[in-house]
């Protein structure tokens, strides 16, 4: 039962500790709005979307003032376009987009995700279409956010994908160079992409989900550090243990307003996605927590052996919570969005290739890292390349999302705003892996596919 001890704690973390529901995405289903005529198909999916989450918005402000906890963003998932876009071959893919992006206003939410295609074994009907139509449908909206996914533990690496989505990765960066490069900010590319994320930019709506569903994403850093700084001699296990305790907590929170959200739309619960995900904020990092269990500075010795217990507990005690825990849960390190990972990349001790390793064990991959802006697109390519085998081989998902920072130069930043922070320009490799990327053709999935 609830005493005042733990209303009073849960006071405290929201006021002072950051704890936040950081979305509550609302995913549907476009296949019914599937349509030969483009311009018929689009008017579907529009008023499918306002029909279904017309009232996300009002039910966010109205669980924040109940429940006293700031609900940061009102997002929307749906169907990836490419299946769309797959039925009518001859329109103007970017009018989906356009479509999306009108929805998108109607409803007033932060983002709509799902213009998206899934590759990982070979391109289909729609998916060519589309994957050309990111950079100008990323150039000509603003609240649309975009992914692929070019391999998968089951089916290996697409590199074909992977060599074109080196290619669009930067002509996004372009596209955008007069906005500080925002477009690939809104594009990840994917190796094992789940279906219930809620987590934007790699958001979509899985065709195994039902048609329509409401999922919630908690985020806490700020809350595991507090709790941690009151235990500056604890062991490790004893760590371990607090986390898993206060990740706990949040979770509770998290499965109270998806419940509460789900009864007040009228459409069933998801899943709970407990990911800590940094904020530029002070307060909100994970990589502070990195360092509150002993680490001088994120990126140093021992980081990745950290944060590998980091996720680890988190898991367990979101696990613990509720039994709809799902997404990607675990521990975010996008670099532009965590005031920690900015300090460590300014002053050199995080690097790309300690990022890399850094993946292997947290919740997604090489995300919001600016590069320098005449990267060639077989670079992007190759990082690409290297982090889906991280996926593939490890069973995991692991995602991509890299900023050329067109006009600028190591050392340089990049200014996005809100909760996409800034990016210093990080150092790449200088040497090409053009002919690698150049052969095409596919990975093949490693032994423990064959598991059945």
């Amino acid at each position: 039962m609830l005493n005042v001890y733990n209303i009073l704690e849960t006071i405290r973390m929201i006021q002072d500790e950051c704890l936040d529901i950081r979305t509550i995405t609302m995913g549907i289903s476009l296949l019914d709005c599937i349509d030969t005529d483009i311009d018929k198909a689009c008017e579907k999916v529009y008023n499918k979307i306002v029909a279904k989450a017309g009232n996300l918005v009002p039910v966010g402000q109205q669980i924040e003032k109940e429940y006293g906890i700031p609900i940061v963003n009102k997002r929307i998932s749906v169907t990836p376009i490419a299946m769309l876009a797959a039925a009518c071959p001859d329109g103007d893919t970017v009018k989906f987009a356009k479509a999306l992006q009108r929805a998108a206003d109607t409803c007033g939410v932060n983002f709509i995700g799902g213009y998206s295609a899934l590759v990982h074994k070979g391109f289909s009907a729609g998916d060519m279409a589309l994957i050309k139509s990111i950079p100008e449908a990323l150039d000509v909206t603003q609240n649309i956010c975009s992914s692929v996914n070019i391999g998968s533990t089951k089916s290996g690496i697409n590199m074909d994908a992977v060599k074109l989505m080196g290619q669009i990765v930067r002509e996004a960066a372009v596209k955008t160079a007069d906005r500080d490069c925002i477009g690939p900010a809104k594009l990840v590319v994917f190796c094992n992409a789940v279906e219930d994320n809620p987590f934007m930019a790699g958001a979509f709506h899985g065709v195994g989900e039902p048609d329509c569903e409401i999922h919630v994403g908690v985020s806490g850093p700020g809350v595991v550090r507090a709790a941690l700084t009151k235990y500056p001699d604890a062991s490790i296990n004893e760590i371990a243990d607090i986390i898993k305790k206060t990740a706990f907590k949040i979770t509770r929170m998290g499965q109270l307003v998806g419940a509460r959200a789900s009864e007040l739309l009228g459409v069933p619960f998801g899943i709970v996605d407990l990911s800590l995900a940094p904020t530029p904020a002070v307060g909100d990092s994970v990589a502070h927590i990195l360092e509150e269990m002993g680490l001088e500075m994120c990126g140093t010795h021992g980081t990745t052996a950290c944060l590998a217990m980091l996720n680890d507990a988190v898991k367990k005690g979101g696990v613990m919570a509720s039994s709809t825990v799902g997404g990607l849960s675990g521990a975010f390190i996008p670099v532009s969005e965590d005031a920690g990972m900015i300090d460590a990349a300014v002053a050199g001790v995080l690097s790309l290739e300690k990022l890399e390793a850094m993946t292997a064990v947290c919740s997604v991959g090489l995300d919001m890292i600016v590069v320098p802006g005449d990267i060639a697109p077989e670079t992007i390519s190759a990082i690409i390349a290297d982090e889906a085998a991280i996926g593939m081989v490890n069973s995991k998902t692991t995602a991509v999302r890299l900023i050329p920072a067109i006009g600028k130069k190591e050392g340089d930043t990049l200014e996005f705003g809100g909760l996409l922070g800034s990016g210093p320009v990080m150092p790449i490799r200088e040497k090409s892996s053009a002919k690698f990327i150049n052969r095409g053709g596919r990975i093949p999935a490693p032994m423990q596919s064959l598991k059945n």
